[in-house]
């Protein structure tokens, strides 16, 4: 039997339920005003991803924010404890 083929993602359902409530439009609005904070310094950012050092997207210190690779920054798992271990790391 050959294996099933993945469900389609449903981005509105996804949207509703995660994307759309007020504590995550204010995070998407901190990340994205520490990725125009670093241009208007000059920092090369295209094709990169803005990091929060230690995991907090509201922390636009300019000390709090480095340059990565996409696939550095979002190789650190998202949990509870993740921004006590990336700040130490």
């Amino acid at each position: 039997m050959a294996p099933r083929a993945p469900a389609k993602r449903n981005y509105r359902k996804e949207y509703d339920n995660y994307h759309s409530s007020s504590k995550q439009k204010q995070n998407r609005a901190s990340r994205n005003a520490a990725r125009s904070k670093l241009k208007k310094a000059g920092t090369n950012v295209r094709g990169k991803d803005v990091a929060h050092k230690n995991g907090n997207p509201k922390d636009n210190r300019r000390s709090n924010l480095t340059v990565q690779t996409a696939s550095r920054n979002r190789s650190v798992p998202r949990t509870k404890n993740a921004r006590k271990a990336r700040a130490t790391a």
